[in-house]
């Protein structure tokens, strides 16, 4: 009996192989597709041709079309197997995406996708700096967000349990007035807008509004990025960094995102974008960690030029321990750029010089 029990197990398996194999062999297949992208650069840069190229293989069937998107997109269909598709001067900075819908005439679909990326046309001019006067600055300030307001500087500072607005005398350092976050907060960039200071955290993606007269909290908004670091404003928006290359556009009164923006110069993105500053139509950055402000076209968001800050610090005549350059103030009056860093002693206030 058991024997018999075996045969016949044996050959139900041998059954259900061979119908598996067959429903298997049976199959429509999904097209495969391969996408290539390039220009007449090695890298491809901004207002370049862009030729987006694809290959087919089918295994069986027919293809009825294929679409190809840009950023979600449509910019071309065919039913070729083999077709190119150009982007003629190409001028969007940044990482972007090629996605590939090859359908078969069975409605068996292939969905394949591939990154470029496009780099600036501009080499950033370089710039040193003049001192033209400094200010005493509080030692124990984790500088986060700086702002010149009304002939008063507005200081937010960071680090859990000890970040404070700041409203202070430019010229003494003194403070007028001030707010305490709660400690489960992580101060960060500030900027005034419409009679209105905007606050962000690090990591809590929670922001506050204070009138600038009374330092009052008068509400708290959500950010989508994961985190909060620096923060200005142009004519319409708010706009932040979360320290990548991307620039992040709010909206001042749903406090929805608008548009993003990606930074990069002549090689590649500049990351760690930090502390933020708008004037005369252009944004400056600190990048984290070094003595570099980079100044942004918001259009474009080419880095048009590097401004090097090396050897400011030696000139806050300070020998407690300090952390990085961050904080930039540009007096919407005079025009005359302040700069500070966290736990620096002094804050400066420099002119730009062009190198070479």
């Amino acid at each position: 009996m058991n024997f018999r029990l075996f045969i016949i197990f044996i050959f139900l398996s041998i059954f259900i192989s061979s119908f598996s194999c067959s429903n298997k062999s049976n199959r429509s297949r999904k097209p495969a597709v391969r996408i290539t992208v390039e220009s007449i650069h090695k890298k491809i840069i901004y207002g370049d041709d862009i030729s987006i190229s694809i290959a087919i293989k089918l295994k069986d069937g027919e293809l009825k079309e294929t679409k190809i998107f840009v950023d979600s997109v449509l910019v071309t269909t065919s039913k070729d197997t083999e077709f190119t598709s150009v982007l003629k001067k190409f001028e969007n900075i940044g990482k972007h995406t090629v996605k590939a819908e090859a359908v078969k005439t069975d409605g068996v679909e292939g969905v394949y996708f591939k990154t470029f990326e496009v780099l600036s046309d501009l080499v950033p001019e370089k710039f040193g700096y003049e001192l033209i006067h400094s200010y005493p600055h509080n030692e124990t300030s984790f500088t986060e967000g700086l702002e010149i307001h009304n002939g008063f500087l507005y200081e937010s500072t960071g680090e859990n349990g000890k970040s404070v607005l700041y409203k202070n005398n430019l010229k003494t350092g003194k403070t007028v007035q001030s707010v305490k976050l709660a400690d489960r907060y992580f101060g960060e960039g500030i900027t005034i807008f419409n009679n209105r200071i905007y606050q962000l955290t690090y990591k809590t993606q929670i922001g506050f509004v204070y009138e600038p007269e009374n330092m009052a909290v008068i509400d708290s908004f959500h950010f989508e990025s994961t985190e909060g670091w620096g923060m200005t404003h142009d004519d319409e928006n708010l706009i932040m960094s979360d320290g990548t290359n991307i620039l992040t556009y709010i909206n001042p009164t749903t406090f929805k995102g608008v548009k993003k923006l990606q930074v990069y110069d002549d090689k590649n993105p500049v990351m760690y974008l930090n502390e933020l500053e708008y004037s005369d139509g252009y944004i400056y950055a600190n990048v984290w960690t070094t003595n570099l402000i980079v100044k942004i076209d918001p259009k474009t968001g080419k880095v048009l030029s590097k401004i090097d800050l090396d050897g400011i610090l030696t000139m806050s005549n300070s020998d407690k321990q300090v952390d990085v350059l961050n904080g930039i103030a540009i007096d919407p009056v005079t025009k005359n750029m302040f700069v500070t860093g966290k736990l620096y002693s002094k804050i400066f206030e420099i002119k730009l010089v062009k190198k070479g």
